[in-house]
């Protein structure tokens, strides 16, 4: 495997970055995590465009224009012979001293890895996810905008404690107001009769890629998606449910809270946007290889 620091590519073992890096110390950085499907990255400029708002929100400077950190993405890919794979972006302050002041890191370190990942055995995409709610709440947009992509997770990691305690697949994270926000790493969205539901950015939602693939989808489908407020009843009595992620795409869910969902399997309008989904990926994307 190489690995790409600051514009040089560098095997697995010899790929360190400084024990002074901001990005480490104080999870002060931005990131994006992307998938390849069938040799092509797919939404690669829409990551990318994230991935410069959340430096932009937080007064990053990223050492490089857009096209460039494109091409930094599909040359990892290619270097390390990916057609399947996931790729995960890395942008820290970079390197400074021991205090917090950004200013005193003078440039932006930029890393990129591409490899393989599987978040839910096979098995999970037949079957649904068994997922609770977390006491710990999501951080509140007057501290950090859940719009910024940023490397301090310790929030979502301290929800995804409580459900390896508790023996779940996946958490629901609440806002402030008791409204269903997102869970750890996923978007979620309900199907109940006719309607399909998923949480507003306002409700403390990542503006997924995946999750806005499956609103166009949903257009293109005659099923459209409305964005709203939800609250763990709307959850706990929905026919269907899934979440979408970069990582774990799109993925039903079985039961929330110890109640069952519909009848414990993935529903007909899951399965047709799990399906939908899948073409997409099979058609679209940034070639990775001439």
């Amino acid at each position: 495997m190489k690995i790409y620091i600051d514009g040089q590519f560098y095997a697995k073992e010899d790929a360190k970055i400084s024990v002074f890096d901001h990005g480490l110390l104080y999870g002060d950085g931005v990131f994006e995590g992307i998938r390849a499907y069938h040799g092509r990255v797919f939404r690669l400029t829409d990551h990318i465009d994230r991935l410069y708002d959340s430096a932009k929100a937080i007064l990053l400077t990223i050492p490089m224009d857009r096209a460039e950190m494109e091409r930094v993405v599909v040359e990892s890919c290619r270097v390390n012979g990916i057609k399947d794979g996931y790729v995960r972006l890395v942008v820290t302050r970079g390197v400074g001293d021991l205090g917090l002041n950004p200013n005193k890191c003078p440039k932006a370190t930029v890393f990129c890895i591409a490899t393989g990942i599987s978040i839910y055995p096979p098995e999970v995409y037949q079957n649904g996810l068994k997922i609770i709610t977390a006491s710990t709440q999501r951080i509140g947009p007057a501290s950090l905008s859940p719009a910024v992509k940023s490397l301090n997770y310790l929030n979502q990691v301290l929800a995804r404690i409580e459900g390896n305690l508790a023996g779940a697949d996946e958490l629901i994270v609440l806002n402030h107001e008791g409204y269903v926000a997102e869970c750890t790493a996923d978007n979620i969205f309900i199907i109940k009769k006719d309607r399909i539901m998923t949480p507003p950015v306002s409700a403390g939602a990542l503006g997924g890629i995946t999750r806005r693939a499956v609103m166009e989808l949903g257009e293109k489908l005659g099923k459209p998606i409305q964005e709203a407020n939800l609250t763990r009843y709307d959850l706990w009595v929905a026919d269907e449910m899934f979440l979408t992620g970069t990582a774990a795409e799109v993925v039903p869910v079985r039961e929330v809270d110890g109640r069952i969902i519909g009848d414990g399997k993935p529903g007909e309008v899951t399965k047709r946007f799990t399906a939908a989904f899948h073409d997409l990926t099979r058609s679209t994307g940034t070639p990775i290889f001439p």
